[in-house]
């Protein structure tokens, strides 16, 4: 087996067993358990970037950003579960405003050692980049109202979510190693084609539609023009995030987020295109489809 072909079923196999993972404690109902595998794969993913700054010596507040982190996903959560989304967004920016003046109070303690804008700056763009992103699945999960045992009905969207995502990481990645021929974006990842731009939008669009054709009763929410277009709205998304990923361990001088996960690297080489689709999910069903 040449390395290549090893690359991606070590890639598939992690993917698919992690995803497997999250994705059954949602459908179990059991909430904290969800949380919890969502927070650690946050937390790692913030200490990933956090370490990828501080191995290329930008000095950054690691311990105050993963507590807030913390703060921001248990309080959210937790707001979340009790009340809806929408009475978590005062508390989401009570800690981001918090967090800003602990950094720049934490940085007058520090003294002049280093650059202290880039400190601050890296700090806080870490927070929003990962774990605030992050938490709009959650937003997800309790946006859609409850059946009437109570029971959440988010997880299905949650599930669209991450099938057409990851089917378009999957799809960039088998149709630009078969197909790849003209760079995509050449500065930022030479290995990124068109051919595999176009793979991630046909593979998104495929796994929307057949998703939508196997449970339209759990997408209710739903029209098949939704889900053209949201396949291609994610499809998109995923390749951004992947490419905004790309920036930041390029401007960290670093290949991969870590090295926890065989064929894909760290977490947040994991996570890199959920941040970027699940807000915009989020926010498509809320303000163009009016789900509350």
């Amino acid at each position: 087996m040449n390395s290549k072909r090893l690359t991606f079923f070590l890639r598939l196999s992690s993917t698919v067993a992690l995803w497997v993972l999250m994705l059954a404690t949602i459908f179990a109902g059991y909430d904290f358990g969800f949380f919890c595998l969502l927070a650690f794969m946050a937390l790692v993913a913030l200490w990933e970037y956090y370490r990828m700054l501080e191995a290329d010596g930008i000095g950054v507040f690691t311990l105050t950003g993963l507590i807030c982190a913390v703060v921001l996903l248990a309080g959210g959560f937790l707001l979340m579960k009790e009340q809806g989304p929408e009475n978590a967004y005062d508390f989401e920016l009570v800690v981001l405003v918090l967090f800003l003046i602990v950094t720049f109070a934490r940085q007058m303690f520090r003294g002049t050692r280093g650059d202290p804008l880039r400190a601050m700056s890296y700090t806080v763009f870490g927070l929003l980049y990962i774990p605030w992103l992050f938490s709009f699945i959650t937003k997800i999960i309790y946006l859609t109202p409850r059946a009437a045992d109570g029971a959440t009905t988010g997880q299905y969207y949650v599930l669209f979510l991450v099938m057409v995502t990851k089917f378009s990481d999957m799809g960039a990645y088998v149709f630009g190693s078969l197909f790849g021929r003209h760079p995509f974006a050449p500065h930022i990842s030479p290995n990124k084609t068109w051919e595999g731009f176009a793979g991630a939008l046909v593979t998104s669009v495929l796994a929307a539609t057949w998703l939508y054709a196997l449970i339209p009763e759990r997408l209710s929410a739903f029209r098949f023009d939704d889900i053209i277009l949201l396949g291609l709205l994610l499809g998109f998304a995923a390749v951004i995030g992947d490419l905004a990923e790309s920036i930041v361990k390029r401007g960290a001088n670093t290949k991969d987020s870590s090295h926890m996960l065989p064929g894909i690297g760290g977490t947040l080489d994991l996570i890199d295109s959920l941040l970027f689709t699940s807000p915009l999910l989020f926010f498509y069903m809320r303000l163009v489809l009016g789900v509350s």
